[in-house]
């Protein structure tokens, strides 16, 4: 994306917090799901690649149930932006006693942290992610997360601010080892780090079988765990008619980072689990599994 593309995604972004929330529920709600409709009609390279992924979530889907998982995913998507431009506004008492009816397995948090060792809170692409982070907060208080570095400065920012204004405390993900450094002393003090751990951004990720096929996932959820002795939760979101599903997951024992391969291996499984359960309330429309990145590298040398 060049600067002018840059500077459209930060206006865009900014209008959506400052517009949505204005707007009437029904209305919004409408039109977000329009919008949705016409992106999995007009089948860009995002939605390809969704439906391309989730053709391996669910193999036994034929094209016509492909085609519909596929317009259900991408409204999902546009859910999880409706909210997410209105979250900021919203009543967050109202929100964690919404949670509070659906949510399951808060018993294996509250053990992880009466052993005082903090917990690592490992999600994947699915569902409102946030909406848990807010639930954490009014029960836990304020937890950490890694964000990804967006382009331009500006647009980062506004990501910043709109998390940190639901009571989350940010670093970002080009951190490097003052942001690990950091994560560790937030699970020395026993409290929460929360981690989107699906998809690997660095490059260095540990190797992992994901639905049947190769892929890489992110290190940091076990490394934390087995450095400090904290308990890596795995947590599930989707979802539900008129609010969200959550479940928090047994602890995947990591003792020692030999372990780290896995117990991430385990996060993983535990993952594809609650993505087969829910698979139009995973977003994931990037390239994430091995075979697609040689694809499209075998793709590159051939036209050059």
């Amino acid at each position: 994306m060049g600067r002018f593309g840059e500077r459209m995604a930060d206006l865009g972004y900014a209008a959506g917090w400052n517009v949505v929330r204005r707007l009437p529920v029904p209305l919004a709600k409408a039109g977000f799901g329009l919008a949705a409709d016409f992106a999995a009609w007009r089948k860009g390279p995002g939605v390809r690649q969704l439906r391309r992924n989730l053709a391996r979530v669910v193999p036994q889907a034929d094209e016509t149930e492909l085609d519909e998982l596929t317009r259900q995913a991408v409204r999902s998507y546009a859910r999880y932006w409706h909210e997410a431009f209105r979250l900021p506004t919203m009543d967050a008492d109202g929100i964690r006693s919404r949670v509070d009816l659906t949510i399951s397995g808060v018993e294996n948090l509250d053990a992880a942290l009466a052993e005082g060792n903090g917990a690592v809170v490992a999600l994947p692409h699915s569902g409102n992610w946030d909406v848990p982070g807010i639930w954490a907060v009014g029960r836990y208080g304020p937890f950490t997360t890694v964000v990804e570095r967006l382009k331009p400065e500006s647009l980062f920012q506004r990501f910043v601010a709109y998390r940190e204004s639901l009571g989350f405390e940010i670093l970002s993900a080009d951190g490097g080892t003052g942001s690990f450094r950091l994560l560790l002393q937030r699970l020395r003090e026993n409290r929460v780090v929360c981690l989107i751990a699906d998809r690997d951004l660095s490059g260095s990720g540990v190797p992992v079988s994901f639905f049947g096929e190769k892929t890489s996932m992110p290190a940091g959820p076990a490394r934390l765990a087995a450095s400090t002795g904290a308990a890596l939760l795995p947590v599930g979101s989707w979802f539900t008619e008129d609010g969200w599903g959550i479940r928090i997951h047994p602890r995947i024992r990591v003792a020692h980072r030999t372990e780290v391969p896995a117990a991430t291996q385990a996060l993983a499984d535990v993952f594809a689990g609650d993505i087969a359960a829910h698979p139009a309330d995973w977003h994931m429309m990037q390239k994430l599994w091995a075979a697609d990145f040689e694809e499209a590298t075998f793709s590159a040398e051939e036209a050059a």
